[in-house]
């Protein structure tokens, strides 16, 4: 008896699973499911898009920046890791876009994952950043243009800036939305082509920089590098200051993950898309940075323009064209992108959110109980294991199935603590004034926790689809819990040392988006008419779990 109570409880949750995938194909869904977006982007689309949302105008002025104020001649290094870091997160959003593969992104992933509220407030904190930085990045284009036309005052009309009622408006940058939003609208494909060609004319300039410069180094023997201070002009505390802000020149890769749901084969190329684009900007930035501090000793450059200016140095104003055209390309690609990479908030708590979400995937996996659109992504992936949970099954088996819950339990809780020391020692870390013993013992005990908690994790048998879902094809990060927990450390450590200024404009409109949801969005969630019915028991459940 205890047997067929178990056949006819299993069978009655395969039939409660059957039923809501038939509750999908209510006219509603199936209207969706027409809608669908298309499926046309190959792997080198993928590379396209994730090199021209990545590679912005910010290496044409960072190199400068940096080099000047926290690196030296060692802003290859920083770069390089800059780049580690950036990969770590790349990692996450690989495996993440193989199990969900979704226009959402980390919208949808911390949706599957965490829950509505914080996938919410993901979304919300990634509105402001695209709108800022597309604008941002728009009124940029003018100014570099500008050097077409033989100066500002030569602007044609149209383009030029002008004061009405004290408020500056750029027509120019105003065009450019309008012509790209115009682009956007016509197709996945086609703007995927133009991004495609923008992308090429970009990397063309870099390429320019990085020939031309080498030849021009190797000519007057890189007097960038014979500077008195050392290669290591600012010690190792410059050398990672450096890092953390190039780090934001890599940012963009992750808009690949958005185009999910066009891609012709996403468990493939996905991963292998996101792989290539981060690699390809981390080849480039480094030798551009160490073509450009090599031709000018880091304390000479321009801040504004470093990488003209070099070369304007040696007599080949010329190039101030290619390398112009390059900043306005880098621009229209970081638009059509829209993303900025520069201090950017929502970015960093999505990177942060997307590290969390393979930690809650691998050891804490959600619910099948989901909406039906993420039903076929996650729910199948771990439909027996939920099974075998809540089945009519013998005292030993009942005992494993406790065993189960305890360790979910012992996981969540882990996965928890790992993030408060990591918080504490960020926190101890970045905190101005504090005194050095306090610090000292603030990070040690912040240290000792995520150490403890990380052995707990490490100790823990992963999610039993590990196994199936690699033996599917899909990408599975590496090195879990250490890959993804390292994410979060260097995430956190770069969002609270992003300014208190910053934070205080984000932190408000925060607080309307949270205000909002309250008042609204959590009354009209879509998952309110998620509901679990009751499921009666008949002969037809046993019969269905016998078929399958």
């Amino acid at each position: 008896m205890m047997n067929n109570g178990g056949h006819s409880s299993s069978a009655a949750f395969r039939c409660l699973v059957r039923r809501k995938r038939v509750d999908a194909a209510t006219p509603t869904t199936q209207t969706l499911a027409t809608q669908q977006l298309a499926r046309k982007l190959s792997l080198f689309d993928l590379v396209a898009i994730g090199v021209g949302a990545t590679i912005g105008a910010g290496v044409y002025i960072l190199v400068g920046t940096v080099a000047r104020e926290h690196t030296g001649p060692s802003l290859t290094v920083s770069f390089f890791i800059g780049g580690l870091a950036a990969a770590l997160s790349a990692f996450c959003y690989a495996e993440l876009a193989c199990r969900c593969p979704s226009a959402g992104s980390a919208y949808h992933y911390s949706y599957v994952c965490i829950g509505e509220g914080v996938a919410w407030l993901i979304g919300w904190a990634l509105i402001l950043e695209y709108t800022l930085g597309g604008a941002a990045v728009a009124r940029g284009v003018v100014p570099n243009l500008a050097s077409f036309f033989g100066g500002v005052d030569k602007l044609p009309s149209i383009l030029a800036r002008q004061t009405i009622f004290g408020i500056v408006v750029d027509p120019g940058a105003a065009i450019l939305v309008v012509i790209i939003t115009a682009l956007l609208c016509t197709g996945i494909k086609e703007s995927s082509l133009a991004q495609a060609i923008i992308t090429t004319v970009n990397i063309s300039a870099l390429v320019f920089i990085i020939f031309a410069g080498a030849y021009l180094g190797c000519k007057t023997g890189w007097p960038g590098y014979e500077v008195s201070s050392g290669y290591f002009s600012f010690g190792v505390n410059g050398l990672l200051a450096g890092s953390a802000t190039v780090f934001f020149s890599y940012i963009g890769f992750d808009i690949v993950a958005s185009t999910a749901e066009e891609v012709k084969n996403p468990q493939r190329d996905m991963p292998l898309g996101i792989g290539f684009a981060v690699s390809i900007c981390v080849i480039l930035y480094m030798l551009v940075s160490a073509v450009i501090v090599g031709l000018v000793p880091y304390y000479a450059l321009d801040p504004d323009t470093p990488i003209s200016s070099a070369f304007a140095g040696y007599g080949m104003a010329w190039a101030v064209y290619i390398i112009t055209a390059g900043a306005v390309t880098a621009l229209c690609a970081s638009l059509i992108g829209a993303i900025i990479p520069q201090v950017s908030v929502g970015t960093l708590l999505s990177f942060t959110v997307v590290a969390l979400s393979i930690l809650i995937l691998r050891y804490v996996p959600p619910d099948p109980f989901l909406p039906s659109d993420q039903q076929s992504n996650v729910s199948d992936q771990h439909l027996d294991a939920f099974e075998t949970d809540v089945a009519g099954i013998p005292l030993i088996q009942n005992d494993v199935a406790q065993d189960k819950l305890r360790r979910r339990k012992l996981a969540a809780w882990s996965i928890t603590m790992v993030c408060f020391g990591i918080l504490v020692v960020v926190a101890a870390i970045s905190t101005e004034g504090l005194s050095s013993i306090l610090c000292f013992i603030l990070s040690g005990i912040g240290g000792m926790l995520v150490i403890c908690c990380l052995t707990v994790l490490n100790s823990i048998d992963q999610a039993g689809t590990k196994e199936s879902f690699t033996k599917s094809g899909g990408f599975m990060c590496p090195f879990v819990p250490f890959l993804p927990v390292a994410s979060v450390l260097i995430n956190t450590y770069l969002l609270l040392n992003i300014g208190a200024q910053t934070w205080i404009r984000v932190l408000i409109w925060l607080g309307v988006g949270v205000i909002i949801y309250i008042f609204y969005g959590r009354g009209h969630s879509l998952l309110f008419d998620d509901v679990r019915r009751p499921i009666t028991h008949t002969n037809d459940d046993h019969a269905d779990a016998t078929l399958s």
